[in-house]
């Protein structure tokens, strides 16, 4: 397994930010398609092309493209078009700068397979699981909005381009779910991960959580309910990390611990140390 950093979603300039994860000590890097400050989904040939070389530069490898649309991801079918449209688009540009991986959300998949909910979301992925492989790479869905189970369920039913990006963190934070049963639940499946950690401070209802998220209304929820969990440090969570990577690697599992921080006063610092746990824990 080889350590990757997820750019903050924040980063200002995506080429300058690119060292950054070279000086962290990452080997491989994952940023957002598309931020307040840059977007890729318009970017010519040549600065794709300028992406590809600044990486190289840096002898770092593409670890994954994380390809976020906001909203409820893919729940209501009156905006799948759209978004399957925009998801098309970041899988050409995944493809243009070399990366093997597309991650996002989707929004929270329903229990009951039946409902309209769970066949639109299962029409949309499928659809661009299919387009993905044609194109060499896969689509990986982040984990947390449903136990592992369901999901699990949900990916057996596509045509086997999507799979998971199994976040530790959010399954802790959100579902109280041992991370080393998820891994157990989804092998076979997992595409991606990214290395999180957090504690979850009381019970919540997912859906609630993830509407709050999609609507803009999370501080909302918490004023009412109070902090319902909380992301930390990498090593001072719920998540055991021993456990979960020994799981990892019985899985089969051999790709890239992408670190995702973007919370503290310090990402940066946070990373960097995160860096150093995870090479520590791999020897």
């Amino acid at each position: 397994m080889k350590i990757g950093v997820l750019l903050p979603e924040g980063t200002p300039e995506l080429l300058p930010s690119l060292k950054n994860a070279a000086d962290w000590g990452a080997q491989g890097v994952q940023f957002y398609v598309r931020n307040p400050h840059y977007d890729l989904l318009n970017a010519t040939d040549q600065e794709i092309g300028a992406v590809k070389q600044r990486l190289a530069d840096l002898h770092l490898e593409a670890a994954a493209i994380c390809g976020e649309l906001g909203g409820h991801g893919f729940q209501i079918a009156a905006e799948n078009p759209g978004k399957i449209a925009a998801t098309k688009r970041i899988i050409a540009i995944a493809e243009r700068r070399e990366s093997p991986i597309v991650t996002t959300h989707i929004g929270v998949i329903p229990r009951d397979d039946t409902s309209p909910v769970y066949q639109a979301m299962l029409l949309a992925m499928t659809e661009l699981g299919r387009y993905a492989l044609q194109h060499h790479l896969r689509l990986a869905i982040e984990t947390g909005p449903e136990m592992p189970l369901v999901l699990r369920g949900f990916l057996e039913k596509t045509d086997g381009g999507v799979g998971a990006n199994l976040d530790p963190a959010n399954l802790v934070m959100v579902q109280r779910c041992n991370a080393v049963q998820a891994v157990k639940e989804l092998s076979g499946w997992i595409f991606h991960t990214h290395a999180k950690d957090g504690v979850n401070c009381r019970p919540c209802d997912p859906q609630k959580v993830y509407d709050a998220f999609a609507e803009g209304g999370f501080a909302q929820l918490v004023a009412e309910t109070g902090e319902l969990f909380r992301e930390v440090p990498l090593g001072e969570g719920d998540v055991d990390f021993p456990a979960y990577l020994a799981a990892l690697k019985e899985s089969g599992y051999d790709s890239f611990l992408t670190i995702e921080r973007e919370t503290g006063a310090d990402p940066g610092a946070d990373i960097r140390k995160a860096v150093g746990f995870l090479r520590n824990l791999l020897g």
